[in-house]
């Protein structure tokens, strides 16, 4: 049933029933533009306690239309008992796209590395990748556009900054740790696209690796993904396990690493598994 029929065949059976968006209480969002003048819709919820003296714990999230309102539900139940839950009161930030889609084609330039042709991995339709390899340009626009914003309308604890993103938007959030380890403190991988420009992020993993060792930092990263994600052409899993593998041996430079499988979820379905598991990490 087209969805203007619905409303009427709703309308009719109950006049109290309106077409009107559902507001969500302590949230809004806004539009804020890029140095390059590019437009994101950002999703920004407050919480009902009173900021500690330190100033809010915030978790920047990636796909922001995604799953703002999960996030934001299950933030909230958590955190009103956090000496339970181990999950403290925080500023969600999500970063959207005008469009309001879940995943915007934007993203795709957005998320990704400046990839050589011969190292992109093949497409599922077969056609040309759209336009990609906007990683650095994004990360310069949270750092230097957003993330002034936000400390101007509310008191922010930069010492307890979150990086969410699932898809490419965790190989973004991998990026982000290893070209920029001290953006954040926690950074959450969900379903990382390592298979896309494989050779360029691997040389970033082991920059990085070779930073922490010079430099102790306190620094956790969470990557998780689902029991289905096993298979060809990316074998997402074995990527995932690999890196987990190599990081965990960082502990005593400070990296805290965890690796989650979630039983019987998929690409899409592991996202909203994800969510619980990254408000706990951002805690940390």
């Amino acid at each position: 049933m087209p969805v203007r029929a619905a409303w009427h065949t709703l309308q009719t059976a109950d006049s109290r029933i309106t077409p009107d968006s559902i507001t969500l209480a302590g949230a809004c969002q806004f539009p804020l533009y890029s140095a390059a003048g590019r437009e994101y819709r950002i999703l920004l919820s407050i919480p009902e306690q009173e900021a500690p003296s330190s100033g809010y714990p915030v978790i920047y999230m990636l796909d922001g239309h995604a799953v703002f309102n999960t996030v934001l539900d299950a933030e909230r139940a958590q955190s009103r008992r956090s000496e339970k839950t181990g999950v403290a009161p925080s500023v969600i930030v999500g970063i959207g796209y005008p469009s309001g889609l879940p995943f915007s084609p934007e993203r795709h330039n957005d998320y990704t590395l400046p990839v050589p042709a011969e190292h992109l991995p093949p497409s599922r339709d077969g056609l040309p990748w759209p336009q990609h390899g906007g990683a650095d340009l994004f990360l310069d626009f949270i750092e230097d556009t957003l993330k002034p914003q936000i400390e101007q309308l509310l008191p922010i604890d930069r010492s307890r900054q979150t990086l969410f993103g699932h898809s490419f938007g965790g190989l973004f959030t991998l990026h982000a740790l290893f070209t920029r380890p001290d953006a954040f403190r926690c950074y959450v991988a969900g379903s990382p696209s390592l298979h896309w420009g494989g050779p360029q992020i691997q040389q970033e993993e082991t920059s990085f690796i070779n930073r922490l060792r010079e430099e102790r930092r306190e620094l956790h990263l969470l990557i998780a993904l689902g029991e289905l994600e096993s298979g060809a052409p990316f074998h997402m899993r074995h990527r995932a396990q690999g890196l987990y593998d190599r990081l965990q041996a960082l502990e005593e430079q400070g990296l805290k690493v965890n690796f989650r499988v979630f039983e019987g979820e998929n690409h899409g379905s592991t996202l909203p598994s994800l969510v619980s598991p990254m408000l706990r990490t951002a805690a940390l």
